[in-house]
């Protein structure tokens, strides 16, 4: 992975500008994923960099990762918390107007036809994201999208099922349009106490969001 796609470095993170179609965890038929680039993340360090949290593999943009065990604790500790700030935009298959609060609980299902999904469960998991709705374009609507609590597909499945809106090009909960999800992880605030200034890092609006990259 080139050093480009580097975002923040010290000696106990790593930010990276993850692109689409990258998985973080190694698919079962052994396909390449973010293991493939740890040996070039090392920047000098003896151990292979741990990825803290997840992005979906069609999910671009920040991705932290830990330089060492005792940092990695803490990262998690961190996102456990709810201290984390993360920022991502969308591109959404609708017109919304305005901003709010979805706070709509999730929960996994599975069947042998389909495999599994995130779906909407008053008896699943508490979920929560902010939203503002921030232009339109072609019946099409940027919306950046703040989430509260960290659940798998949660950004994904509360614009499908909380605004009615879903993702452009998911291929799960929306249509699947050709070019990609336009689902982008824009920012990252992680903070660290002990008198240390926080982890930050900005990604760039990635091309495959042609009219809205401006």
């Amino acid at each position: 992975m080139h050093g480009d796609r580097v975002l923040f470095i010290d000696g106990e993170a790593l930010v990276i500008d993850k692109p689409a179609g990258l998985p973080v965890d190694r698919p079962r038929n052994g396909s390449i994923s973010l293991e493939n680039h740890l040996e070039s993340l090392k920047f000098g360090f003896k151990r292979w960099p741990t990825a803290v949290h997840r992005l979906d593999r069609d999910t671009s943009g920040c991705l932290l990762l830990s330089r060492n065990p005792k940092a990695h604790a803490r990262f998690q500790q961190a996102f456990e918390a709810g201290l984390v700030e993360k920022r991502y935009l969308a591109v959404l298959n609708g017109l919304v107007e305005g901003e709010g609060m979805i706070d709509l609980p999730l929960a996994k299902v599975s069947t042998r036809e389909e495999g599994w999904r995130i779906v909407a469960d008053p008896a699943g998991k508490a979920a929560r994201t902010a939203w503002r709705a921030l232009r339109h374009e072609d019946g099409r609507t940027l919306v950046e999208f703040r989430p509260e609590t960290g659940r798998t597909h949660q950004i994904r499945v509360h614009a499908a099922t909380g605004l009615n809106a879903p993702v452009v090009g998911d291929l799960v909960y929306g249509a699947g349009e050709e070019g990609g999800m336009l689902l982008h992880a824009a920012s990252l605030t992680v903070p660290r106490g002990d008198n240390k200034d926080p982890i930050t890092a900005k990604a760039p609006v990635p091309d495959r969001f042609g009219a809205f990259r401006d």
